[in-house]
């Protein structure tokens, strides 16, 4: 089983985030399970989302507290909540930032992580310049098809079209898209870097 848990704050698509995760998983012939973690469910409050993959069904209920995967969709949380708690030796991390490790002012924390599992991408603007609001979830679903080749990115639009309709389902599959290719590339540089 494979599990990811989803930090952001309220308003910002993490629960349906985790939704869109699990349905894309499901496209592909998965078991998958998604639900929120609220604490107080205003406008910027930090929310928690979790989701969970597997290939016979899921009978767990209860948090993710040992995620394979986060995906951190506002990066203000690295320095309010413990968003690294419990991330296995071998986990993914997705941070929707242009900024790097070190500016994020958690270079030497992910120092003790596989470096090739943990990118930035700038999620955000790419969700504004595709929807004219930097609401990051589809992008960041984009960046964890890329990172992790758990889900395709086609399961990832199709995930989207089931959630959204019309422009809006549109231009959420190209800033997926988008973020997918900007995830790879950065990858690639990252092989690239430690081949030399």
């Amino acid at each position: 089983m494979f599990q990811i848990r989803i930090h952001g704050r309220g308003g910002q698509g993490v629960v349906t985030g985790a939704e869109m995760l699990s349905i894309a998983a499901f496209e592909q012939g998965r078991h998958a399970q998604a639900f929120p973690s609220f604490g107080s469910e205003r406008t910027g409050a930090p929310v928690v989302a979790f989701c969970r993959i597997a290939e016979r069904e899921i009978r767990l209920r209860e948090p993710v507290m040992a995620p394979d995967a986060l995906i951190i969709q506002d990066p203000t949380l690295l320095h309010q909540v413990d968003v690294f708690q419990g991330l296995k030796p071998e986990g993914y991390v997705l941070i929707n930032s242009a900024r790097s490790f070190d500016e994020l002012g958690v270079g030497e924390f992910v120092q003790r992580f596989r470096r090739e599992r943990l990118v930035n991408v700038p999620a955000g603007e790419i969700a504004k310049a595709h929807l004219g609001r930097p609401l990051p979830n589809a992008a960041l679903l984009g960046g964890f098809a890329a990172i992790s080749g758990l889900i395709t990115l086609e399961a990832v639009g199709k995930a989207i079209r089931d959630k959204f309709t019309g422009k809006v389902a549109e231009a959420n599959i190209a800033a997926a898209a988008e973020a997918y290719d900007y995830v790879r590339k950065e990858m690639r540089e990252l092989a690239h870097a430690q081949a030399d």
